[in-house]
């Protein structure tokens, strides 16, 4: 079973849109999600504690699978535990990948295949009737929604944000979109990744150096911090910085000046400040990887960008752009028929844990269409 979508939201704030949603009476259901070869995102609430899937208009849903019966299967919530059945039908009905005979019932189940359609078993669907946005390059279903409604209130109100989140799962989107909803969206994006600048030129990259200030030095150079003045400054992986680098950003938020290397004056800049780790950033300050008084100043407010696997609703309109986009590169390589989805691919992939989160599943699908 999928758990109801997570509020994902700025520490203690109140009034978000999806908290809203969140205070409704918990609705069971299904969400149908890829149907005929397209990704869906149309809400089948049970009704009286069960629905029947068929070839047929469900809950105001027209079905148009011609794989599916006239009478398909039928699902029932039955105080926490899901049952499933299939009622004979032509093509049969899998449920969490394994055909299935006659009836089943536990409380984990979470995915349900009919024909070439797949439907994702909801503890609650009232959050999904939103459906799907795609915007910035980026899919948001009800889970990333609430992720996003956070972005945006940091966005209007302040001028930091904390983002964690594994790796591949977009946290330079969502600093890309703290950049557009903000204050500051017609400045500079500027972003940066601490963990890839060599050892010993941090301090020159960030903050700039004076021509003579070290040997090579021709002439002055800014540095990423300058560049940023006026937009919004991305600092990825923000614990890899050096303590005393950390020290010296910590110095320039505060004063909102930079000190160049070699500069006897410093210079007035003023930046919001985007940060990202994949850990948590309170056990990087605990093991001594980031400055205490930094972590006091960057670590709140903070959003945690959700797994892959914690948001498989957006899973087939991730698949269909990454085909799209194979379909675009075939196109201009001379390949006639474009690649297409099938409903076991969708299956397939919502069954999969993904550890490398969305930017492994597009890197696996356009291979495979290749």
């Amino acid at each position: 079973m999928v758990p109801p979508a997570r509020n994902t939201t700025l520490d203690d704030a109140p009034g978000l849109p999806s908290e809203r949603l969140g205070s409704k009476e918990p609705q069971p259901g299904l969400l149908l999600i890829f149907s005929a070869d397209s990704p869906r995102c149309d809400v089948l609430p049970l009704e009286d504690g069960e629905i029947e899937l068929g070839r047929c208009e469900v809950a105001g849903v027209h079905l148009d699978d011609q794989r599916m019966s006239r009478r398909h299967a039928r699902v029932r919530w039955l105080g926490g535990t899901w049952q499933v059945e299939d009622l004979d039908s032509r093509n049969g009905t899998w449920l969490d990948g394994v055909p299935l005979t006659g009836a089943r019932a536990g409380a984990d189940f979470r995915i349900v295949r009919t024909g070439w359609s797949v439907f994702l078993l909801l503890a609650d669907v009232e959050p999904f009737r939103a459906g799907v946005s795609r915007a910035g390059g980026t899919i948001r279903g009800a889970t990333l929604a609430r992720t996003w409604d956070a972005i945006d209130r940091a966005a209007r109100l302040g001028t930091t944000l904390h983002i964690a989140g594994e790796s591949g799962t977009g946290k330079e989107h969502a600093a890309r979109a703290f950049h557009a909803l903000g204050r500051r969206r017609d400045g500079p994006f500027v972003p940066v990744n601490c963990a890839a600048i060599p050892a010993g030129l941090a301090e020159r990259l960030l903050f700039g150096a004076r021509k003579g200030a070290y040997s090579g030095a021709a002439s002055d150079a800014d540095g990423y911090l300058q560049a940023a003045h006026g937009g919004v400054l991305f600092l990825d992986e923000v614990a890899e910085l050096d303590l005393g680098v950390q020290a010296k950003l910590l110095r320039t938020l505060e004063a909102k000046e930079v000190l160049p290397l070699g500069a006897s004056r410093p210079a007035q800049v003023d930046f919001a400040l985007v940060s990202a780790t994949h850990k948590d950033l309170r056990a990087q300050m605990a093991a001594g990887m980031l400055r205490d008084d930094l972590y006091f100043r960057i670590g709140r407010p903070s959003v945690r960008i959700p797994r892959l696997r914690e948001r498989p609703e957006d899973i087939p309109w991730l698949v269909d752009a990454a085909l799209r986009d194979a379909a675009a590169a075939g196109a201009r390589a001379g390949m006639s028929a474009p690649p297409r989805a099938h409903a076991s691919l969708i299956e397939a992939c919502l069954l999969r844990a993904w550890p490398g989160n969305v930017r492994e599943l597009t890197a696996e699908i356009r291979a495979a269409a290749q």
